[in-house]
């Protein structure tokens, strides 16, 4: 429906972009329903999962039907994928990928725990969790997972479809590629590369620069 100028369906307009719906029903959907509810930005319409998981709900939302639903609910709503991001991206690429295609919005969501710069730059459909912190400089790009407590230092570059996890560290000027798994309280030394498509193991402290399709673990 398009949006007419007056001053009705303008607020028309703006209240159906404030309904969201979600897209993965797991774990990370729980901890995004806790982030979104601290927020006033949007209201929680309901939830898309397996066929088989229609009519169940998370944290008392719905989940309403399967991804095919996408392009029926482009137009009146906005989108977060919250499928999960741990050794598995491909998902969250494709759901993403099918609203775009959809012409749907993908939200960005700020925790209001969090603290992000005012010189710091977000991409759609990322979300930033309770206790992250964004410094001035850092770029975050598109379908990114920023989770609690992770530290993005000043100039840092995370690329698009990458994810953060708990309590890691990512120093100044540190640039992370796209699709690029980082665990939870991982340190990377400042003005380091980490290369595309990266797996990186909780608890590690990487000090040089690690090429596309790295696998750090421990020893």
């Amino acid at each position: 429906m398009a949006c007419r100028t007056n001053r009705k369906h303008s607020e028309q307009c703006a209240l159906m972009n404030r309904q969201l719906i979600l897209i993965g029903g797991g774990g990370h959907c729980r901890s995004c329903i806790d982030v979104i509810e601290q927020t006033d930005s949007y209201t929680i319409a309901g939830i898309l999962d397996q066929p088989t998981k229609i009519g169940q709900k998370v944290l008392g939302y719905p989940i309403l039907a399967g991804d095919d639903a996408i392009t029926e609910l482009a137009s009146k709503h906005s989108f977060l994928v919250t499928i999960g991001h741990i050794h598995k991206v491909k998902p969250r690429i494709k759901a993403s990928e099918a609203i775009l295609a959809a012409h749907g919005a993908l939200a960005t969501i700020i925790s209001p725990h969090a603290y992000v710069s005012s010189h710091a730059k977000i991409g759609a459909g990322t979300i930033i969790m309770h206790g992250a912190t964004v410094n001035a400089g850092a770029r975050i790009g598109n379908n990114c997972i920023i989770n609690s407590h992770a530290l993005i230092e000043h100039d840092a570059i995370i690329n698009d479809h990458c994810h953060i996890s708990t309590g890691a560290i990512i120093n100044g000027g540190v640039q992370i590629g796209t699709q690029t798994f980082v665990g939870s309280k991982t340190m990377a030394k400042e003005y380091i590369t980490i290369g595309a498509e990266s797996f990186i193991a909780a608890g590690l402290n990487i000090y040089h620069d690690l090429p596309s399709q790295s696998r750090e673990k421990p020893l």
